[in-house]
């Protein structure tokens, strides 16, 4: 059994011992680490993400806080985790690979927006004016992380935007807050003594679809990505529940 299989194991036995803890995590008020919350600096910050998917669970406490504080319709996600089986009895494995906007720096979202509504902060974060946005969909179909989608609520594009109200307020995502498991750590990628640019420095990270050059902002440990339909897994039995609308992945 893999490492991730006894992680769940023993993990959503912790879990459930901490929902209530974890809950009031996504409401209270988390704080940034060190130099994250600074303002009177020369340094802008550059905000990223770290998911260690060897402490992740599956348990979706990120999914659950971040459709609360965001009010998520249903139906929708801002925030997601999948479930990859792979292998060949025997050896066979079970992993989780949480899923969100991942902030791009070169963002293919932005230059093709007609009216402007999507542009990145000072900070680094991809944001969507609801106001200015056409729901076109142009921006949705042009992710490769099919992290975006129209808000029936608004006609508005929406995605994870790192929970910018939180920020504001010097508080962590809601997603981060409520991981019981510490599986995400967010932070000043700019700032080299922050704790995400010392994991990212002390360990080997990956980035989803690196071939599409968007240079995104959410990091990975121990990633997973395999994709049923690639012609290198044909042989083995694989298999990706995405835990989204019918089950599909992009």
């Amino acid at each position: 059994m893999t490492n991730n299989a006894t992680h769940l194991k023993h993990g959503r036995r912790d879990f459930l011992k901490g929902l209530g803890a974890a809950s009031a995590a996504v409401v209270g008020a988390t704080t940034l680490p060190g130099k994250a919350l600074a303002t009177a600096t020369d340094r802008k910050p550059r905000y990223g993400m770290l998911i260690d998917t060897r402490k992740c669970v599956g348990c979706h406490a990120c999914s659950v806080s971040c459709r609360s504080e965001n009010n998520v319709p249903m139906g929708k996600h801002r925030s997601w985790v999948e479930y990859i089986e792979k292998g060949t009895f025997p050896d066979v494995s079970l992993n989780f690979l949480p899923r969100l906007c991942n902030q791009c720096s070169e963002p293919q979202c932005v230059s093709v927006c007609p009216a402007n509504a999507t542009h990145i902060r000072d900070d680094g974060i991809v944001v969507i004016d609801p106001d200015t946005c056409i729901g076109c969909k142009y921006c949705i179909q042009a992710c490769p992380y099919d992290a975006r989608f129209l808000n029936p609520e608004t006609g508005a594009a929406d995605k994870c935007d790192f929970c910018v109200d939180r920020l504001a307020q010097g508080m962590e995502p809601a997603c981060v807050a409520s991981c019981f498991n510490k599986a995400r750590i967010f932070g000043d990628l700019n700032d080299p003594d922050s704790g995400i640019s010392r994991m990212i420095a002390s360990n080997a990270v990956s980035v989803l679809r690196p071939e599409m050059g968007t240079k995104p902002n959410v990091f990975y440990i121990g990633i997973d990505y395999a994709d049923e339909h690639d012609i290198r897994f044909q042989k083995q039995y694989i298999r990706v529940t995405t835990h989204r609308d019918g089950n599909a992945r992009r």
